[in-house]
């Protein structure tokens, strides 16, 4: 068995092969094969590491952005060498999947386990065996006024991808995309428009999504960063946008869109009606939601302009179900029971009988601003961050129905204060603001 291993720091790795009988060829370093794919990488240094992918039986390579790309596997799919991919993490496994690899293996994975595998038949990704989580497109709208939209996305993605979960966060703001700005994210990349254009051409797949997405950190979120300047909205077509979404459905098991205020449709003041609208993007991603968190902010002037948008919400999105959020709760503008009063407002006024609250966290999200990271990242026990959890466990992705007897009691007080908006710790008003909803 003659193999190229395209490792870095792959001393060990290589000794242990050989000890086991492979015959290692060359040694290069894991972007190397890439690099010589591209042609980025020019003269004799390109030549050897070509002549030794065509000469290898297979080529052992650890799997990232920076190593692989559908170039490297058709050049050793023309040279009839098998590519064993070594991974480090989610973000790696689901690169070897997008690229058509075998199962990939762990990047520590013992010498001798490697050459078992390479003596043995390739190994087929493995099926997923759990059905796909429900909902899988959230889109998170809210009125003008910045009632935190982006904010929440954000965070509402960092708390989806939990436990493993691939999470797609898509700016689609066609009015103040700002995604990429917040996170400290290159704003210049492909981004979300050119998913757009891919899905209208028919070439977006999960491959190209994992191409162009930019990840965050090893979060398991990816994000695909929105238009650089406004006036790129016409590229956000309403066709284009819903086209892009149900790619990203295949894609992730969850994508979180962030989108603009408006739901205006302009055609009494368009002449011509099959021409691009600045809002189409914002009604695409509504309607092809399978949930919908609305943003309102806590203050009187807030609610008062989330019920003027709700009817229009409504009458947008159909049936499609919402969770209203009544973000930066503080009691400086409502005074004594801001809950009550947010909460009497909005059954009152627009029929709102369950809302969730966020609390105002001032520190958290400046510092979280000036590194550029979610909250969740800088501030992982701020009140808003646990406020997020809570929300996103109990409205968006609720976990299995607790037995019956002391543990469920327990869990309903629980649940409880999470919609009541109090923090860590469910507080002793907590039972009696409820029945105000």
């Amino acid at each position: 068995m003659r193999v190229v291993v395209a490792v870095d720091d792959a001393a060990p790795l290589i000794e242990g092969l050989r000890r086991e009988g492979v015959d290692v060829i060359a040694q290069v370093a894991a972007s190397a094969p890439a690099l010589a794919a591209s042609d980025r990488m020019l003269g004799a240094d390109a030549e050897a590491i070509l002549q030794a992918l065509a000469d290898a039986d297979a080529l052992v390579i650890e799997v990232s952005r920076a190593t692989m790309s559908p170039t490297v596997v058709a050049l050793c799919d023309r040279a009839g060498t098998r590519v064993l991919p070594l991974v480090d993490d989610p973000a790696g496994e689901r690169l070897a999947v997008a690229c058509g690899l075998e199962a990939p293996l762990p990047r520590g994975t013992e010498p001798w386990r490697i050459a078992e595998a390479l003596a043995a038949s390739p190994a087929a990704p493995a099926a997923p065996t759990a059905p796909r989580p429900e909902p899988r497109v959230i889109t998170v709208w809210g009125p003008a006024g910045a009632p935190g939209r982006s904010t929440v996305a954000v965070e509402l993605a960092i708390e989806l991808a939990r436990g493993g979960r691939h999470v797609a966060l898509v700016d689609a703001d066609t009015h103040a995309p700002s995604l990429a700005l917040t996170l400290g994210l290159a704003d210049e990349g492909p981004g979300f428009a050119a998913a757009c254009r891919q899905a209208e051409l028919g070439g977006l797949d999960a491959r190209e999504l994992t191409r162009i997405a930019i990840p965050l950190g090893r979060t398991g979120v990816e994000v695909l960063a929105g238009i650089n300047r406004p006036s790129r909205w016409p590229e956000l077509s309403e066709r284009r946008v819903a086209a892009a979404l149900a790619a990203c459905r295949e894609w992730a098991d969850y994508t979180v869109v962030d989108v603009s205020s408006s739901l205006e449709r302009d055609e009494e003041i368009m002449s011509d009606l099959e021409g691009p609208r600045r809002n189409a993007a914002t009604l695409a991603a509504l309607r092809s939601a399978d949930s919908v968190v609305a943003v309102v902010a806590a203050d009187p002037v807030g609610v008062s302009r989330f019920l003027r948008g709700h009817a229009d919400l409504r009458a947008t999105i159909g049936a499609t179900p919402v969770a209203v959020v009544a973000n930066r709760l503080r009691p400086g503008t409502l005074g004594i029971d801001a809950r009550g009063q947010v909460r009497r407002t909005l059954d009152r006024f627009g029929g709102i009988d369950d809302v969730w609250f966020l609390p105002q966290d001032p520190r958290s999200a400046d510092a979280a601003i000036l590194a550029s990271l979610p909250i969740a990242e800088v501030a992982p026990r701020s009140p808003l961050t646990l406020a997020v959890r809570r929300f996103v466990g109990e409205a968006l992705v609720p976990a299995p129905e607790p037995e019956r007897g002391v543990r469920g009691r327990r869990r309903g007080i629980r649940s409880s204060a999470g919609r009541s908006g109090q923090d860590a710790v469910p507080q002793p008003d907590a039972r009696v603001a409820a029945p105000a909803g």
